[in-house]
């Protein structure tokens, strides 16, 4: 059995959808513990054990490589452990397979670290910098053209084949309007992300603990996502 600990965020809902995707199944070859990063869940002992980064999400699998338990974080990690067990979404050869990964770490470095500034500095920041919003909205722009101009020349984002590339991405992408994005401007990309929002795993993965997100409203919350608590040692 799989365990995983997250919470509906972009980073929990690539590994949902991972896993829906490889052909594990809900309630029966995987179990989801609710991580409420809002309430300061990240940051008890038992999850810091195999999180100590306090980030959601974090994978326990009993059967691991050498048929024994293996804890992982890094939503990216977890994504290349999936494939590598499975045998799904990450190709074979040398050429295809770094063809992914760059993609792969095109959002693990630009995509989510960006989207989320733009994110946070447009909607949670107490107060408006200027600054800081044109500079993390512009930065989105860019990264959304970028992507806009792969799909002109790929049906996926890093080829022809749907991989974890695709499934890392797509999360992302769902906060748009709190971007500042316009799909007008966008037209191949937003034909890839209706694409693969119609998928049934896909549909089945961002549902999972969906109901149990809530619009970040309160201090407490908004001190333990990105005030001092954050930053206390552990």
């Amino acid at each position: 059995m799989i365990n995983l600990y997250s919470w509906p965020t972009p980073n929990g809902h690539k590994v949902h959808i991972m896993l829906e995707e490889c052909g594990y199944r809900l309630g029966r070859d995987w179990q989801v513990h609710p991580v409420n990063i809002g309430a300061g869940d990240q940051f008890k002992p038992e999850f810091l054990k195999i999180s100590p980064n306090n980030k959601i999400p974090a994978l326990v699998d009993s059967q691991g490589p050498d048929g024994k338990p293996i804890a992982l974080f890094e939503s990216g990690a977890i994504l290349l452990y999936l494939a590598a067990k499975t045998g799904k979404f990450l190709p074979k050869s040398d050429r295809q397979k770094f063809e992914v990964l760059q993609w792969l770490m095109f959002q693990m470095g630009g995509v989510g670290p960006m989207l989320g500034q733009a994110h946070h500095f447009r909607i949670y920041a107490p107060e408006k910098i200027e600054y800081a919003v044109n500079r993390y909205t512009n930065e989105a722009k860019r990264l959304y053209g970028v992507m806009n101009q792969q799909l002109t020349r790929h049906r996926y984002m890093a080829g022809n084949s749907y991989s974890i590339a695709d499934i890392a991405i797509f999360p992302w992408l769902r906060s748009w309007q709190n971007q500042g994005i316009d799909w007008a401007d966008y037209p191949q990309l937003k034909v890839w992300f209706d694409k693969i929002a119609q998928r049934p795993a896909v549909k089945r993965g961002v549902a999972v603990l969906a109901d149990l997100r809530k619009p970040i409203t309160d201090d407490k919350a908004r001190d333990i996502l990105f005030g001092k608590t954050q930053y206390q040692a552990r």
